[in-house]
């Protein structure tokens, strides 16, 4: 059988993880092996963790509209409830950037709200 000598390819694929291990600490960063069991791991977390940022950003925004409508007297699901009852269709992220720039607006909202509930 002749012997085969992969020459750029195999240049190449060793390059390519090792350009993504770059700033890893120890021989993660400069030893293929485990460079490259490294790298697999870090891709597969970075997949993940693009679902779990946005999960975490909204209990972010719920969070900050909770605190924002009991300074206002009101529960966060009844201040939701009462939006949607008003027609507004403001979402979470939007509402919790007026509750943290914009007190008085977010209270104009927090009046709709109550108001919409009171009528229903």
């Amino acid at each position: 059988m002749p012997r085969v000598k992969r020459g750029t390819k195999r240049k190449d694929r060793r390059k390519r993880i090792l350009d993504l291990a770059k700033g890893y600490y120890g021989t993660k960063h400069n030893c293929f092996r485990i460079a490259e069991l490294q790298v697999e791991r870090s891709l597969a977390y970075a997949t993940r963790d693009r679902k779990q940022k946005k999960r975490e950003f909204r209990g972010l925004w719920i969070t900050r509209i909770n605190a924002a409508a009991r300074m206002n007297d009101i529960s966060y699901s009844q201040l939701v409830a009462g939006l949607k009852k008003a027609g507004s269709d403001v979402n979470r992220k939007v509402l919790a950037e007026i509750a943290f720039q914009d007190p008085k607006g977010f209270s104009a909202l927090v009046t709709s709200a109550k108001s919409a509930l009171a009528a229903a």
